[in-house]
């Protein structure tokens, strides 16, 4: 019933740990991926320096009471091509467009630095289901 839920398209607060110990939160696209989750964002923003110095992240989706929340470390994955492959399957289910998924490819996201971020589903807590 967790897994159904997090299937769903929805929105995830994916947190980080900030150098002064204060967590940073963003809100994100994810996917499911065999047992990991999978984000993705554009290199130099505050997240991707918080998880090079520490790689745990915690992931919480939630839709009123019922939420799942992820915890553990990530593996980072640089390689451009899978990235940009990942960025491109989030578009794909956010968008739901495939025109306005090969626009944002051409216009801003194969212009980026890509990072992917899996964090395997391990360590869930899950409430309301």
């Amino acid at each position: 019933m967790q897994r159904r839920f997090l299937e769903e398209k929805r929105f995830a607060v994916v947190g980080s740990r900030n150098p002064d110990g204060s967590p940073h939160l963003a809100v994100m696209w994810y996917l499911i991926e065999d047992d990991e989750i999978v984000v993705n964002s554009a290199d130099g923003r505050i997240k991707d320096r918080n998880l090079a110095a520490d790689p745990r992240m915690s992931v919480m989706v939630a839709d009123g009471y019922r939420f799942v929340r992820l915890d553990g470390r990530v593996t980072i994955d640089h390689d451009q091509s899978r990235a940009h492959e990942d960025i491109r399957r989030l578009a794909t289910r956010y968008y739901g467009d495939e025109r306005k998924v090969e626009e944002a490819m051409r216009n801003s996201f194969s212009k980026q630095h890509r990072i992917s971020y899996r964090l395997p589903i391990h360590r869930v807590y899950a409430q309301g289901f």
